[in-house]
């Protein structure tokens, strides 16, 4: 624990029955915590003497919990270096570059790229706390090349007054890696028009499946939707509900995304049969549904369980979200299914209007009217400050979606 956080933990201690250590690092020690510090001090530099049979050590970084219950996923020791250098090359990385974590990182992405930096003997710049304006004079201060972030800090950024974005010179940003959740087309529209066009890169993946698809810069504006094509030593396939392989091309032939790859992790912590679960032919899946063109680049639609099934349609709010962020007013939106009588789940918004924006519920529906299918068009709408998120951005569509079904037989994740 940091020091800075140890009272923190003091306080809640008797919350955590089966934590029964706490060592604290760089500060003051409450009583009961061990003085991480001073241990170190006296501790041995000799290696630890092992029984032959230990397992080289592992990691476990829990799953963001946007659908569920955060998952411990496991990966063990020992495991191929190959795909990590094959991106690491893919994207150009190179010892020169300077990082910065635009993003927590005890997040995958922001900490696993950190990783990336470190193996390479790059500048790593960290930020205390994530603020729009300094982060800029952080890039335009340390001439950072490299970074990877969520959709919101970036929003944040871009919609910064323009005198504010002028103060800063952030030509030499290099690879500005995309993900940690979906950037809508919108606001990689905002980011080359604010940033160098062809720094713009955006990896597909997760906790459980490491980088999956990368997209390339050159293919940002011409591929509007796709998360690119399969990143090295990456296998992809879809599936059907009935295990069936699904090969044609085009939005009519969605699948279920699986993977295979040196990447994917061992097992979840305790929860072994969910593991299994989302196995098929030797490939792995995290619930995302997909398809792909005819050039072979992916596009995700929305994960299995946001889906909604409307009238017997099956829309994919990910499409619906992608046209309103196009609206002026709109800085976010979240779209998800609620009860309805007549069609089983009707289509609700969610909506985070831009700091004096005054468009309503009917702005938003002619809105949508124009540039969606009349079944994808939002039935009603609600309006609110800020959208619920996970600690790496990601949105709590089930926090949203809770009130709209408490009380039904529908158990809702």
């Amino acid at each position: 624990v940091d020091a800075e956080f140890a009272p923190m933990f003091s306080r809640i201690r008797g919350d955590l029955p089966k934590v029964t250590t706490y060592l604290v690092f760089d500060g003051e020690v409450p009583d009961g915590m061990v003085d991480a510090d001073a241990l170190m001090d006296e501790a041995s530099t000799g290696e630890p003497e092992l029984p032959e049979a230990t397992e080289p050590g592992s990691t476990m970084i829990y799953t963001s919990g946007t659908t569920g219950k955060p998952k411990g996923a496991l990966r063990r020791g020992g495991a191929n270096p190959a795909q990590g250098l094959a991106l690491m090359q893919h994207i150009g990385y190179v010892p020169d570059d300077i990082y910065i974590p635009t993003g927590p990182l005890y997040h995958s992405g922001p900490g696993g790229f950190m990783g990336i930096a470190q193996s390479l003997g790059q500048t790593v710049v960290l930020q205390r706390k994530f603020n729009a304006e300094d982060w800029l004079r952080l890039v335009d201060t340390y001439k950072v090349t490299s970074t990877f972030s969520a959709p919101t800090p970036i929003r944040l950024i871009c919609n910064l007054p323009e005198e504010v974005k002028a103060k800063y010179d952030v030509s030499s940003m290099k690879r500005m890696v995309a993900n940690a959740a979906p950037w809508s087309f919108a606001l990689k529209q905002m980011y080359v028009r604010d940033f160098p066009a062809d720094s713009l890169w955006e990896v597909y993946g997760s906790t459980e499946l490491g980088v999956n698809c990368v997209l390339k810069p050159e293919d940002q504006m011409r591929k509007p939707g796709s998360c690119g094509q399969p990143a090295p030593m990456v296998e992809v396939k879809l599936f059907d509900d009935d295990g069936n392989e699904v090969t044609g091309t085009g939005p009519e032939a969605t699948g279920e995304l699986f993977v295979k790859s040196p990447s994917v992790f061992a097992d979840y912590y305790k929860q072994h049969d969910k593991f299994l679960a989302d196995q098929k032919h030797g490939y792995q899946t995290v619930g995302d549904i997909a398809y792909r063109d005819d050039e072979g680049y992916v596009y995700i639609c929305d994960r299995k369980k946001d889906m909604i099934i409307s009238g017997g349609m099956n829309i994919y709010p990910a499409e619906i979200e992608a046209a309103l962020e196009h609206h002026p007013d709109v800085i976010e939106v979240a779209v998800f299914g609620v009860p309805s009588e007549e069609w089983g789940e009707s289509v609700h918004a969610v909506v985070v209007l831009r700091e004096g924006a005054t468009a309503s519920e009917d702005d938003i529906i002619e809105f949508a009217r124009q540039h969606l299918a009349h079944y994808r068009v939002p039935k009603s709408v609600t309006f609110i400050d800020e959208l619920p998120k996970t600690g790496s951005g990601k949105i709590l569509k089930r926090e949203l979606r809770a009130p709209f079904w408490e009380g039904r037989e529908r158990q809702v994740n």
